[in-house]
């Protein structure tokens, strides 16, 4: 039997200005700049320039809109919307620094392949199958999808038939382009790709010893690639009978390979990231000021042309419709305008007393520059105190980049769990993990301390942590476990 409820329930929906807002807010800097270039294309009402003293509300009602205009040609603006405007943006303070993408001169790593393979004799299906296969390489020069999937592609896309042998011919090939290693499906078959060119290279060379060297590392990866990755080093010297001066060579030919060829081969597909900062802080006489990178603080208008328009003619008596429209038109474009200044007005805000709080609740550490200064915060604690909400204050430090004396750090970098010492003490996670790199850095890499090892490093400091969380803090440093970080 059905029954009929009514239910009370509190949505929170955000408004499309509120989206848009929090999309601006995770907005890189550089990004921004071509995002209004973008707007002030697009929107004639919006312009560069400091803002004009108020005249008049602009806004009118709908009785308004049907009052007449004097004569005014909008054709233009009707036909189109997105007429030829001044767009560079000329926001930069003189003391900022002028830190553009650096774009890529020359050709990508995909140009450089493709110019290779052109110069191999091979016919026009070769090549076609040749040129879709360097597209489906990943940015670190791998082919990282099956050949069965290109061959169902080719078939079902490209209506174009090929056998996986073709493929595998096509392939072969271009793993003799430069750089060594291109092309190969596993790290293991990338570092095997290029042992054998300098195998090949030096094959008619009289140096005996770095071809044996060679020799045993291409062993090493061809017939015992897992003792290798999980350093199992006695086994392998046990089952290739050599000796550990002889192992100790042959792991240092493999160090020199390439475990990224794309990566060496100039600019990729993709621009390079190259950070500029959003906020620049400075110390002088043991006090802090944080400004914002004037790229993020625009000087952007409403055209003064438009104001008065819309007062002019939104005033006048009737007209004819497409002056209406025209009018209509304006309206649309005053009040985007509007919008969007506002947005990049509340951004700057936002961004502000979100920086203004770390600085103030780090302020041991700005002035500093010393990890063990850093406080223990949480997003939490900035979200209440600037009265908004933990995912804004996320947005920002997880996209916000703050120069310093001591570097440019992202500002989620700042942020770390409260631990307790001995003394009762609260200190930053970070000045754990301080310890744990000094620690590690400094261990006999011949017998690397265990997670267990470091945790009774850091009791006798005074830190009462468990093992597990010294593995975690660990992994989150990007360090590897004892057993990996062991050395001949």
């Amino acid at each position: 039997m059905f029954k009929q409820s009514l239910q009370q329930k509190q949505l929170q929906r955000l408004s499309p200005q509120q989206i848009q807002l929090m999309k601006l807010l995770q907005v890189p800097t550089v990004e921004l700049e071509a995002r209004i270039k973008q707007e002030l294309e697009a929107n004639p009402a919006l312009e560069e320039g400091a803002e004009e003293e108020e005249r008049d509300e602009l806004e009118q009602d709908d009785q308004d809109q049907n009052d007449s205009l004097d004569e005014f040609d909008f054709d233009e603006y009707l036909d189109d919307e997105t007429p030829d405007y001044k767009t560079s943006v000329r926001n930069h303070g003189q003391d900022v620094e002028d830190k553009d993408i650096p774009l890529g001169a020359g050709s990508t790593f995909r140009e450089l392949l493709l110019g290779q393979l052109s110069l191999h004799q091979l016919n026009e299906n070769q090549k076609m199958l040749g040129e879709h296969l360097i597209g489906q390489l990943d940015d670190a020069g791998y082919l990282r999808r099956e050949l069965e999937s290109i061959v169902n592609d080719l078939a079902f896309t490209q209506n174009i038939t090929v056998k996986r042998e073709e493929l595998e011919d096509v392939l072969l090939t271009i793993q003799t382009l430069d750089p060594a290693g291109v092309g190969a499906k596993s790290l293991r078959e990338c570092l095997l790709l290029q042992i054998r060119r300098k195998l090949e290279i030096l094959k008619d060379k009289a140096n005996f010893s770095r071809l044996q060297n060679l020799v045993y590392a291409e062993e090493i990866l061809e017939d015992h690639f897992e003792s290798f990755s999980k350093k199992h080093y006695p086994s392998i010297t046990s089952k290739l009978n050599i000796s550990g001066d002889d192992l100790k060579e042959a792991l240092s030919e493999i160090k020199k390979l390439n475990p990224k060829p794309g990566d060496s081969g100039g600019e990729s597909a993709r621009t390079v990231a190259h950070v500029v900062s959003d906020f620049i802080l400075t110390v002088n006489n043991d006090e802090l000021q944080v400004v914002l990178n004037q790229r993020n603080a625009p000087d952007l208008r409403i055209s003064p042309s438009y104001k008065d328009m819309m007062h002019t003619y939104a005033s006048g008596a009737k007209t004819s419709k497409s002056q209406k429209e025209a009018l209509t038109f304006v309206k649309q474009k005053i009040d985007a305008a509007k919008w969007f200044v506002d947005a990049i007005k509340q951004r700057q805000l936002t961004l502000m007393k979100t920086i203004n709080t770390i600085v103030n609740h780090q302020e041991e550490y700005f002035l500093s520059g010393d990890e063990t200064d850093l406080k223990p915060m949480i997003l939490k604690d900035i979200a209440e105190k600037i009265e908004m909400d933990i995912s804004t204050v996320s947005r920002v430090a997880n996209s916000k980049y703050v120069q310093t004396p001591y570097g440019t750090f992202l500002l989620k970098t700042f942020f770390s769990e409260s631990l307790t010492t001995d003394s009762g003490e609260d200190v930053s996670s970070r000045e754990v993990k301080s310890i744990l790199k000094d620690a590690i850095e400094e261990e006999d890499k011949s017998k690397p301390l265990t997670d267990e090892k470091l945790g009774i490093i850091l009791n006798s400091k005074g830190y009462h942590i468990a093992r597990r969380t010294v593995a975690k803090y660990r992994e989150q440093m990007g360090l590897s476990v004892a057993r990996l970080r062991k050395e001949l």
